[in-house]
């Protein structure tokens, strides 16, 4: 039997890298032009790192992570989120000390083991951002604009951003007991799984997808409970998103699905993608440094799903720059003509002009077949009676035209 890739995986195949290039390119431009260098980290870490960052009742660490011993028999955990190994790998290298704001991003794999449906994958791509000691509501606003920033530049339309704030360690116990009283007397509505949910973590009856929401939506808002330091930071990253020109809709059931985070929340949407139409998103985590076991250390961020991204572009019939995979293809008619052709390709290579080489001996039309088929926008044809004069036909498969051009001058006129 023929193997197969793995439930929830796929591959990338050489007709769509493209459009993942791009994608990448267009993240690493916008990213850096706020001033964010790249950060690289393991794809597999300490299941540590994960319960005591992301939070030991989060989905994430209770069903959907990828978790096994290694042959030391230590708990490794592959990489299910990418803020918790930055924070990781910025303490373990001191890259706060002497630093006042730290700004990074990243693009890499991650690993859910979550049901496969369109968009969502168990090995799936994520580009984000991270920014360490700056506690301000205008880095907040900074952030999400940079996120609204990508997602323009990448053509989307329809977009909308959800925004809502989830308090601090200050106001959020009182909120999380009237919670708690609401939904104790209406336990047998919920499913088990909240139930379970009730008694550990609350806020985490918001990640439901059974319907219980809709209990909720008569119980308290944690809006109504902020603390005057929350709600005027909340209502200051308002004035800031207004003063970038950025829609939102307030969503108070947006909690996301890390207990690190804390007061902003946020996440973007994308039309073209029918119910599950989130894109990415992210928050501020103040506490998540301190968790880790550094001082405490302001921090805000986002993750966003490059394969959900896609899927949107492609229900968005967003167009995608392209270049052509070959921009010449030498045609070689016989063995004599191989040496020549070998070199030249190789100049071209070097003056970079894609450049693609004949090498099983095919006759001259089921080369120039391949040359059509590989879009190559110019033929360079050696043969017998090109070695004796040293000038290779070369055509113009766009307009049919036809030349010949002397070996030493076909770097030049070709790059013309």
């Amino acid at each position: 039997m023929q193997i197969q890739s793995p439930k929830g995986t796929r591959d990338i195949l050489p007709s769509d890298i493209q459009t993942w290039q791009w994608v990448e390119k267009v993240a690493r431009s916008v990213f850096e032009t706020y001033g964010y260098q790249e950060i690289r980290t393991p794809i597999f870490e300490s299941t540590e790192l994960f319960v005591r960052g992301v939070g030991d009742t989060t989905d994430i660490v209770e069903k959907e992570m990828y978790t096994f011993d290694d042959k030391a028999n230590r708990s490794i955990t592959l990489r299910p989120e990418g803020t918790a190994p930055v924070v990781r790998a910025i303490l373990q290298n001191r890259l706060l000390e002497g630093t006042n704001v730290l700004k990074l991003y990243y693009n890499g794999r991650m690993y859910r083991y979550e049901r496969p449906q369109a968009g969502r994958f168990r090995e799936h791509w994520q580009v984000g951002v991270e920014v360490f000691g700056a506690a301000g509501p205008a880095v907040d606003a900074e952030v999400i604009s940079l996120a609204h920033h990508f997602y323009t530049t990448l053509g989307f339309k329809d977009l909308m951003l959800h925004l809502n704030t989830i308090g601090d360690r200050a106001c959020r116990p009182n909120y999380v007991a009237k919670l708690k009283a609401f939904t104790k007397s209406r336990l047998n509505q919920f499913c088990k799984e909240c139930q379970g949910r009730y008694e550990r973590n609350p806020l985490r009856l918001f990640d439901c997808k059974k319907g219980c929401r809709e209990i909720l939506a008569e119980g308290p808002r944690l809006v109504d409970y902020l603390n005057e330091a929350c709600r005027e930071h909340f209502d200051s990253v308002k004035r800031y998103l207004k003063l970038s020109n950025i829609d939102y809709t307030e969503n108070p059931d947006l909690v996301r699905g890390m207990d690190y985070y804390s007061r902003t929340t946020f996440e973007f949407t994308a039309g073209g993608l029918g119910a599950q139409n989130a894109i990415g998103g992210g928050g501020r985590y103040d506490y998540l440094v301190e968790e880790l076991g550094n001082k405490p250390t302001p921090g805000i961020g986002f993750g966003l799903g490059v394969d959900r991204i896609i899927l949107a572009l492609e229900a968005q019939k967003v167009a995608i720059p392209t270049q052509p995979h070959v921009e010449v293809f030498i045609a070689v008619l016989g063995d004599e003509a191989m040496p020549v052709a070998f070199q030249l390709a190789q100049r071209l290579r070097t003056a970079e002009i894609r450049t693609e080489l004949e090498h099983t001996g095919r006759s001259l039309k089921a080369q120039m077949k391949t040359a059509n088929k590989l879009d190559a926008r110019y033929v360079v044809i050696l043969g017998e009676n090109e070695i004796s004069t040293e000038t290779a036909t070369v055509r113009d498969m766009e307009t049919g035209d036809q030349r010949s051009i002397a070996f030493d001058q076909l770097v030049e006129e070709l790059k013309k």
